[in-house]
């Protein structure tokens, strides 16, 4: 009978969505509000009796309306565009979670409730929803606007943030103290889990999907994405971070394939799907009667959400450089708590050291913050128009002015040799996070490689030598590379730090020390590193040296192979992100002017084209020449309207529509490029 109930489970909830989604649209309010309120009216709180068989049925679906929100935002926010709001969500999340920390720590104790619900409050208050702030914005059409960008990039650092926080909450609750030790290893598994992620994803994900767009087949395209999402996902939990972080992240790489436009239709349908479920299982939680309750707690902790997370977004965006307008913006669009605080509110409930009271509270700030991130999002145009108006001409010039001088102080440029020392040490930094990501792995699978190998010689030490063996060579061309820009950099440093004019002869001399004193140094740090990472699988001494002079055999005799095999992964990477991802956004030509002017021509396509290999996206035909590809004969094969995933293909003929100068050029551009 279980599937009977799930399939009334569902089909209630599912009916009652869509009765809420025409209402609410005819009414012209959020849709969200209407998702919640309809988990309110069919939950078990709200009598005469109890609609939903099997709750904790709904709470799983609506996980999956988690996963595809948090998929949906990553291939909308490629790490493009994470990387250029990066210190300016950085600035503004920390500051935002410092501040709010503190403000439901003091608010906890103005009600006299014990510490730990104190500081829990403070942790709840800190993090804003991001399955709320997207599916707003995605209503109200404002998700390309750059405030938005900015938003969504605050958003990705909180959630990061919030699974350290969430660690430390774990480890203060049973211990009533915070160890620098255990933060320093959160943050490095952390770093790790994202850099292997996001490295490795670069490289192999597009050409993947690259390989599967060539059997022109929606439904495996969708198969593919969707395995990728669910995959990462389930591989974030398992390592004990958030499900949403995972799928980010895959959107996030996902979105640097060149079939984008064409991913973003396919899973459009299915992420409204589940979204709307996600958002009435959060209705399905309130109870009416803790709000009754606890009315006076809950609309003064909802207060202090907006009103905090308001002026904290705002500060920090502002103090990072943006102007007072878009600030404003930002943090009217993240006034509102959501998932992470019911996971941490969660949380506390399980380790037994926060009251019961907490969990309806957190939910219904959910509720009430939810409710008024809508309007706060409408009216934030209004407020900037308003303060324009209304603040003094000396508070907005000189506003005005800091935003300018850090403007320009960000527009600096450094030195040649300053830019290379940094890039350097990027890479550096890059591939030692890798090589924790290695090491961790190989910590993690001690157990179980004893487990499904329990005849391996010499026992469990036996299978920790082997384990630290292979990552010690799955990590050789990360530290060759390392190696290598020590020694690129220590030359560089020799070069500005040691002048010929005041050296004399003693000029190569000197800089053959400093640059012999940056290697020793960097590899003598990484002999610590080293063992600190491998403390968990590091084998006896005597086995030790005989993996030593194994590796030492291998770095003579393929030292060659390794480099070769790090300069094709990052040229692989580099290759991913040289060229942006193609603008499917291109404006349509009039239909008047289509009709009077237009002309057909054919064009063949040389092998010596630049156009060859590309899709017809990337090439932004008609935003170039105006002209636009309208068919294509292949090998016999007439393909009538190509989408702009298709790609040409050298001998070609492509069926160009456009004006007599616009064909042209387009003949030009397919031709030579010129």
């Amino acid at each position: 009978m279980h599937h009977v109930f799930f399939l009334q489970d569902l089909a209630l909830v599912m009916i009652v969505a869509a009765v809420v989604t025409v209402l609410f649209r005819q009414l012209k309010q959020p849709v969200v509000l209407g998702y919640i309120l309809a988990g309110v009216i069919i939950g078990p709180h709200t009598p005469p009796a109890v609609l939903i068989a099997d709750p904790n049925t709904i709470a799983t679906l609506s996980e999956l309306g988690v996963v595809f929100l948090m998929f949906s935002l990553g291939l909308e926010f490629s790490l493009r565009k994470l990387r250029a709001v990066g210190a300016t969500a950085f600035l503004a999340a920390t500051l935002a979670i410092l501040l709010m920390g503190f403000a439901g720590f003091a608010l906890g104790q103005s009600f006299g409730w014990k510490q730990m619900d104190c500081v829990f409050l403070g942790a709840i208050l800190s993090i804003s929803s991001t399955t709320i702030v997207v599916k707003t914005l995605e209503e109200q059409g404002k998700t390309k606007e750059a405030f938005a960008r900015l938003i969504f990039g605050i958003l990705v650092v909180e959630d990061i943030l919030a699974i350290v926080m969430i660690a430390l909450l774990s480890g203060f609750a049973t211990t009533g103290s915070l160890a620098v030790g255990e933060i320093g290893r959160t943050v490095l598994r952390l770093g790790a889990f994202l850099g292997v992620l996001l490295v490795g994803g670069l490289i192999a994900v597009p050409r993947l999907l690259d390989y599967v767009a060539r059997f022109k087949s929606n439904e495996m395209l969708l198969v593919t994405v969707v395995g990728l999402c669910f995959g990462v996902s389930l591989l974030a939990v398992k390592l004990g971070y958030s499900v949403a972080l995972g799928a980010f992240l895959i959107g996030a790489i996902i979105a640097e394939a060149r079939q984008i436009a064409k991913i973003e239709a396919l899973t459009h349908p299915v992420r409204d799907l589940f979204s709307a479920v996600f958002f009435v299982s959060i209705g399905l939680l309130i109870d009416p009667r803790v709000l009754v309750e606890y009315a006076g707690p809950i609309l003064l902790i909802s207060g202090a959400v907006i009103v905090g997370q308001v002026v904290s977004c705002s500060l920090g965006t502002f103090l990072a450089g943006h102007d007072q307008r878009t600030a404003l913006r930002v943090g009217m669009g993240l006034a509102q708590i959501g998932e992470f605080s019911f996971i941490i509110a969660a949380l506390g409930l399980t380790l037994k050291v926060t009251s019961e009271f907490l969990y309806p509270i957190a939910v219904a700030v959910s509720a009430v913050t939810t409710f008024c991130s809508p309007y706060l999002m409408r009216s934030s145009d209004a407020v900037v128009g308003w303060f324009d108006q209304a603040a003094p001409r000396g508070l907005v010039s000189g506003l005005e002015a800091y935003t300018r001088w850090v403007g320009q102080a960000a527009a600096a440029q450094p030195g040649l040799a300053g830019r290379l020392l940094r890039k350097w040490a990027w890479q550096i930094a890059l591939n030692l996070l890798l090589i924790a990501g290695v090491f961790i792995t190989a910590a993690a699978l001690r157990t179980r490689v004893f487990a499904w190998w329990p005849t391996v010689p010499g026992g469990f030490e036996g299978a920790k030598a082997l384990l630290w063996l292979a990552a010690m060579l799955l990590s050789l061309p990360l530290f060759i590379a390392g190696v290598r820009k020590l020694q690129a950099m220590g030359i560089l440093i020799a070069e500005i730090s040691v002048r010929r004019a005041a050296a004399g002869e003693k000029t190569e001399a000197f800089r053959a020390i400093i640059s012999t004193t940056v290697v020793v140094a960097g590899c003598a740090g990484l002999v610590p590193f080293v063992l600190g990472l491998s403390a968990a699988i590091l084998p006896s001494r005597n086995v030790l040296l005989v993996l030593v002079a194994i590796i030492a055999v291998a770095v003579v005799l393929l030292r060659r192979t390794f480099i070769r095999l790090h300069s094709r992964a990052q040229a692989a990477l580099h290759e991913t992100l040289a060229q942006p991802p193609p603008d499917h956004r291109e404006p349509a030509p009039t239909l008047p002017a289509l009709l009077r002017d237009a002309q057909l021509e054919t064009v063949p396509l040389p092998a010596a084209s630049p156009a060859a290999g590309k899709l017809i996206g990337e090439l932004a035909l008609r935003t170039v020449t105006g002209a636009s590809v309208v068919g294509i004969e292949r090998a016999g094969e007439s393909l009538i309207n190509p989408g702009p995933d298709e790609e040409l293909r050298a001998g070609d003929r492509v069926l160009l529509l456009g004006t007599t100068a616009q064909l042209a050029a387009a003949a030009a551009l397919l031709g030579d490029g010129k």
